[in-house]
């Protein structure tokens, strides 16, 4: 019987604390302290849920209120609270779903945000919402989220797009990705122990890598409707880490219903950001007839479109543009996403279209893009 009721004890706590303080008085009974100190701090988010709602009456409601709290002393006390997943979820969803926007406002909370890319992502999906008061602490976060993305993806990059390994001349970059074991064994074998018959290492090899001599123009087509924030997000940093590629010209072009060519942004992610307006429907056949506009050597070209493919414009004229594009020798590749999840939601109708006419589909962490790239550049 006594693990019955600690479960039925359990469930109405948990269930208190989801309803937060319009839960009835008895549910649960009496909130611990640290219950307490998490109603107050779930309330201070979604209190807000029921606040243009005439959900209060005067008999009800028995929880702490929680409006009075200042968004610095939230956040202190939320990572005191609640595991990094949760408060990294909790941000975000402050922010972007609620509109606490004194959490931006005060440059003391801004700099103690967690700078994750998934609020990242919400910061870009919510920023047409936001006002001038919030830009300095946006732009703030926005930077620390880039910068740690960028850490995290340029040696990827680099190691797949600035040369094939060479394997008749030695290296002096002495890295993972240049390790040639085959020569290392061959090098090492007269250094054989007798008694244990095993390979002493002693002289290590490696390969160099060659500069590719032609340069390649990658035009990366990224789709700004409200569904893209992350890939929008990958996207302006790896085309920030292409254009500091030696051989690798970056055009770069933002489209929802209109097309907007921030290539002069580029080396800049923090400002194609800032630019981004999410939103909005998506014409796909026009950013492509921007892109064609753009190649003069179609054999070195690679047109990226990053998008969830639901044509909003002319799918008929779309499909004709791609075929001509293919035709003339443009490598054609289609992402429907670009993040560290790669999950995609799009429209496979067009999507398969698309494919029909040489265009190749994926959907990619910005990792696997690289490689991807550095595949089909050869």
């Amino acid at each position: 019987m006594g693990g019955v009721v600690s479960d039925h004890a359990e469930r109405g706590r948990r269930w208190r604390l989801v309803l937060g303080r319009y839960a009835d008085d008895g549910l649960g009974g009496g909130l611990s302290a640290t219950d307490a100190d998490l109603d107050t701090a779930l309330g201070f988010v979604f209190d807000r849920e029921y606040g243009s709602r005439d959900l209060l009456t005067s008999g009800t409601g028995a929880g702490r209120s929680s409006q009075g709290i200042a968004a610095l002393t939230w956040l202190a006390r939320s990572k005191e609270l609640f595991p990094a997943s949760t408060l990294e979820r909790l941000q975000a969803s402050a922010i972007a779903d609620y509109g606490i926007t004194e959490l931006l406002r005060d440059p003391e909370v801004a700099e103690q945000l967690e700078p994750t890319p998934e609020l990242g992502a919400a910061l870009l999906a919510t920023r047409g919402r936001l006002d001038r008061g919030t830009e300095e602490g946006l732009r703030r976060i926005i930077s620390k989220v880039v910068e740690q993305i960028v850490e995290r993806l340029r040696t990827s990059f680099r190691n797949h797009l600035t040369g094939r390994r060479n394997r008749f001349r030695r290296s002096q970059q002495k890295v993972r990705q240049n390790f040639d074991w085959r020569r290392t064994i061959a090098a090492n074998l007269r250094n054989v122990d007798p008694e244990t018959g095993k390979l002493l290492v002693s002289d290590l090899r490696f390969n160099s890598r060659e500069r590719r001599r032609l340069p390649w123009h990658v035009i990366l087509c990224v789709d700004q409707s409200g569904s893209m924030a992350s890939s929008v997000l990958y996207s302006a940093v790896c085309a920030s880490i292409l254009a500091s590629l030696p051989g690798v010209e970056v055009t770069l072009l933002l489209f929802d219903t209109r097309v907007v060519d921030l290539t002069h942004l580029a080396d800049d992610p923090v400002a194609v950001l800032m630019t981004a307006q999410l939103g909005g429907g998506t014409d796909i056949a026009s950013v492509i007839g921007l892109a064609a506009s753009k190649i003069t050597n179609p054999r070195r070209t690679v047109v990226t479109l990053i998008s969830d493919f639901g044509e909003g414009g002319s799918v008929s004229q779309l499909m004709r543009r791609v075929g001509e594009l293919n035709g003339q020798g443009v490598t054609l590749l289609g992402l429907a996403a670009l993040d560290e999840e790669a999950t995609p939601s799009y429209d496979r109708r067009v999507a398969s279209m698309l494919a029909d006419r040489g265009m190749h589909i994926a959907a990619l962490t910005p990792d696997r893009f690289a490689e991807w790239l550095a595949e089909v550049m050869g």
